[in-house]
């Protein structure tokens, strides 16, 4: 009897083991990833939530949380993000969040493409009209672009179950709602004051990923948080617009040094990578060269009223032409990404003294007449050594020189040099103050 006691109790602590690993690959399926997005829709934006997409469904997470505060940002950059939402296997959830946030333009499409939409309180969503990038566009072209949009967002609020009348109101109308309002509207389907509260109403909730049907499983589950690396960071500071207008501004003071002072190196270096970071910050916003050309055409103008003699009607033209360029630099109907005028007036007045002191002093300096070497003999005084005609010799700066004239010049009468012909000078008399 001991021994079937003691084989039963081996059979138990074997099973018990047997069934820790299966308990424990459980346990680390039951993840939630966090991550926080506050700022303009680019293509920084796109990167960090579609790579933490990537990472929620490699490590089969229970969901993948947004907290998102937008003011929204470019189609392009938003369409890459929901693609990666609708192949996701994970369950997406954009929060928007915290209290004063809110989802606007481009967030709105993000939110209500979600496998779940929830919001804090005191936050909104809304205001969808697409805004008019690189120029104006025209009543017929504007109606194609709304009604693009309204086909895209209605299709969206279908597929996960939403309001799709709110949705078209959103983008022709731009009506913003509050979070109670979204809520009572089917535009989301949670509102929690935090994050806590929002993980604890989201067990057992049941959705439709790429995958299928699926229940998200919370209780018991390990948060995650994944901020945004440096890398990203960077790039997000650098797409800025008034950061890329200033880096192109600094390129081109960089490389009008190098080309003024050959050799310096350190200016060339520097406006060139500031040039170089400054065209990748333009890959990521919405240009309009037609303002870049404006202002090259401002620095050329600038330049050329030193060398010409235009009473300053070129530097007038060319501060016109920077500050029309500047405004159209980035000309959009956000003004999330257009230039700040605290920015532009400054950068215009700065541009315009810099060159216009620098070159002037610049020119100043090659029209100086040179005052040491072979050139600087021309124009000195000195006295006849011995007889000068055809050939003699006189005294500059203490040294002895071989000497021609084409007048005879008398031994111990002052002359002036006239020409540096090899080691001869051509000199004639000095002429008398």
């Amino acid at each position: 009897m001991r021994w079937k006691g003691k084989k039963a109790f081996v059979i138990l602590v074997c099973l018990a083991f047997s069934v820790l690993p299966s308990a424990r690959a459980d346990q680390k399926t039951k993840e939630i990833i966090v991550i926080t997005y506050d700022g303009v829709i680019n293509p920084v934006a796109s990167q960090y939530i579609g790579q933490n997409i990537d990472y929620a469904n490699a490590r089969d997470a229970q969901a993948l949380i947004v907290e998102l505060d937008t003011p929204g940002g470019l189609d392009t950059s938003m369409r890459t993000i929901i693609k990666a939402i609708n192949r996701s296997d994970v369950p997406v959830v954009t929060y928007v969040a915290p209290s004063g946030a809110r989802a606007a333009s481009a967030g709105v499409f993000i939110t209500l493409a979600s496998h779940v939409a929830a919001m804090a309180p005191e936050t909104n969503i809304g205001a969808a009209h697409p805004v008019e990038i690189g120029g104006k566009l025209g009543k017929t072209m504007q109606e194609k672009v709304t009604n693009d949009a309204v086909a895209y967002i209605k299709s969206i609020a279908a597929l996960r179950g939403r309001n799709p009348q709110w949705a078209e109101r959103a983008v022709r109308e731009s009506i913003s709602s509050t979070a109670s309002e979204a809520l009572e509207n089917g535009v989301v389907n949670l509102v929690a004051p935090n994050l806590d509260d929002l993980v604890k109403k989201l067990d057992g909730w049941k959705t439709v990923t790429a995958s299928g049907p699926r229940v998200i499983r919370t209780a018991g589950a390990r948060i995650i948080r994944r901020p945004m690396g440096f890398r990203l960071r960077a790039l997000s500071i650098l797409s800025d617009p008034n950061v890329a207008y200033i880096l192109m501004l600094l390129g081109f003071y960089g490389i009008f040094f190098e080309i003024l002072s050959p050799g310096a190196v350190l200016p060339g270096v520097i406006g060139a990578i500031s040039l170089i970071v400054a065209f990748y910050s333009f890959q990521t916003l919405p240009v309009n060269y037609a303002g870049f050309i404006l202002i090259v055409l401002a620095i050329i103008m600038f330049i050329l009223d030193v060398k010409m003699a235009s009473h300053g009607a070129l530097t007038v033209g060319g501060i016109i032409s920077m500050v029309i360029g500047s405004m159209m630099l980035f000309e959009t109907g956000g003004p999330f990404l257009a230039l700040s005028m605290s920015v532009v007036v400054p950068a215009v007045l700065i541009t315009a003294l810099f060159f216009f002191f620098t070159v002037r002093l610049a020119v100043k300096a090659r029209r100086r007449k040179p005052v040491t070497g072979v050139e600087g003999m021309k124009g000195e005084t000195g006295v006849a050594s011995t007889p000068v005609n055809s050939q003699g010799m006189v005294r500059v700066h203490g040294e002895l020189w071989s000497a021609w004239s084409e007048e005879p010049v008398g031994q111990g009468e002052k002359i002036e040099v006239l020409q540096v012909e090899g080691l001869k000078l051509k000199v004639r008399k000095a002429q008398k103050q």
